[in-house]
């Protein structure tokens, strides 16, 4: 084995030992990042029932009479639903209420009914005025039965009256962290093989043009002839071309190794929130509810769907847009007409809100590019703009030179970006809330705007403006 072959086979055995690590330190993050999902949703769906428990007290005492019939429904309510591929066919969640003595007044489980739990962390804690939460194994020895507990206080005007425990076992969502630990295994398997073949491609790709190239040298000695060098200098081109692009595919390769853990993560933060909203709107449903009550939790549930429905179309463009290296046919872009039609589209939304778009862009501005990229991506700076511009304020588009660049710039006149967020502005994900209705977006819009930039060969930055308000710029090659 020559030693060029030994170097090769080792910095391939320490590619496959820090890859197998990887996929070790992610598979076993899993199960304490799914828990943590978890709880955080058991901590809303407990002050949901310790809120209803309060309305149904009467003269500072705790009334548990509706909660039987109420959980032998659920518990005998028919489940239907496919989640990520996994079936789930019955409903396990667990509720306890304790009086202010920590003792049992209702038990889902009608095991406990009357015992005193004042001892357990979650219902000791809470009673102090603290978080309480804890995880209890049903069978001691057997840490499949293990059982997460999150409580919340029953308030009354003398201060805490009890407390309402919500419990998860912690099998209930076992198979999701399973079916999540095969697939990152799967894609982390395929990810190394794929480099492995890659590396051996190019190891042989990058070897064969020496060679001939050594070949060539050889033969130009022995024939002397003139033309030659200059074909010479051709496969040099092409190696370096053939370098570039095996570069690319093995960074690119490469990449893919965290792109399970980065999207997995981030997708199941975000989604977490509407879909723990949906379901505490949709449990609440299913009581007899005013109509009034009834309307603004269907509200809620198609407002929280139509969100994911746009974070999830909003990753796909994203996705779809960072796949491309260049753009393909890149042509003269008039910027005054293209932002009329953007000043127009958020017009109405203006309106509503008195506030005065100011177009100040020279009519001759031009660019080299795609207009149909260009268009959404100001339309992104606009629309956050118009968003975080007060009643009544203006928002200014306007352009200037910049030695060899071209700045196009849209200021509000809001309340500027808070310190923590100036340097997270482009980050996935990252939303800051809209001051008129305190919601907010999907956090991709500024990171499409960042990567339109770069196909073009540019950048983008959102900085606080010195007079205030905050302000885009998006930088073009001019």
């Amino acid at each position: 084995m020559s030693k060029r072959t030994r170097i090769f086979l080792g910095i391939l055995l320490v590619y496959v030992l820090g890859a197998t690590f990887l996929l070790y330190r992610i598979t076993t993050d899993l199960d304490p990042r799914y828990r943590e999902s978890t709880e955080e949703s058991m901590v809303e769906t407990a002050h949901v029932f310790a809120s209803l428990v309060e309305q149904s007290a009467r003269d500072g005492a705790i009334d548990v009479s509706a909660l039987p019939e109420l959980f032998r429904s659920v518990y005998a309510r028919p489940v239907e639903a496919e989640i990520f591929g996994v079936r789930k066919s019955r409903v396990e969640i667990r509720l306890y209420v304790t009086d202010a003595r920590g003792r049992v007044l209702f038990d889902s489980t009608g095991l406990h009914k009357g015992e005193d739990f004042s001892r357990w962390r979650d219902v000791k804690e809470t009673l102090a005025g603290h978080y309480g939460a804890r995880t209890t194994r049903d069978v001691p020895d057997d840490p499949a039965t293990a059982v997460m507990y999150v409580s919340a206080p029953v308030r009354s005007a003398n201060g805490i009256m009890g407390v309402v425990t919500v419990g998860k076992p912690v099998q209930s969502f076992g198979p999701y962290v399973e079916a999540a630990r095969q697939k990152i295994i799967m894609v982390g398997a395929i990810s190394m093989l794929a480099v492995f073949l890659l590396a051996v491609i190019a190891s042989i790709w990058l070897v064969r043009p020496f060679g001939l190239m050594r070949d060539y040298a050889a033969y130009v000695r022995e024939q002397r002839r003139l033309g030659q060098p200059l074909r010479a200098a051709g496969l040099l081109r092409k190696f370096r071309v053939d370098l570039k692009a095996a570069f690319h595919d093995m960074r690119d390769t490469l990449a893919g190794r965290s792109y399970v853990q980065e999207y997995v993560q981030t997708l199941t933060h975000e989604l977490k929130s509407p879909l723990s909203a949906i379901r505490g709107a949709a449990e609440l449903l299913q009581e007899p509810l005013p109509d009034d009550m009834r309307e603004r939790f269907l509200g809620n549930i198609t407002r929280e769907s139509k969100r994911i429905q746009e974070l999830v179309d909003r990753m796909l463009e994203l996705a779809a847009l960072e796949r491309r290296r260049s753009l393909d046919n890149p042509q003269p872009v008039a910027l005054h007409p293209l932002l009329e039609e953007v000043v127009a589209a958020v017009q109405p939304l203006a309106m509503a809100r008195d506030i005065h778009v100011q177009l100040d862009v020279p009519a001759e501005t031009t660019v080299n590019g795609d207009a149909f990229l260009l268009r959404r991506a100001l339309t992104n700076l606009v629309d956050n703009a118009v968003d975080f511009s007060p009643q009544g304020g203006q928002v200014r588009i306007s352009s200037e030179y910049v030695g060899r660049e071209l700045r196009l710039l849209v200021r509000d006149q809001g309340a500027g970006l808070p310190a923590y967020a100036e340097e997270r502005v482009f980050e996935k994900f990252f939303s800051l809330p809209r001051p008129h209705s305190a919601r907010k977006g999907t956090g991709l819009g500024l990171s499409f705007v960042q990567e339109i930039a770069a196909l073009h060969g540019g950048r983008a930055e959102l900085v606080n403006h010195p007079e205030g308000g905050a302000q885009a710029s998006l930088l073009l090659p001019r």
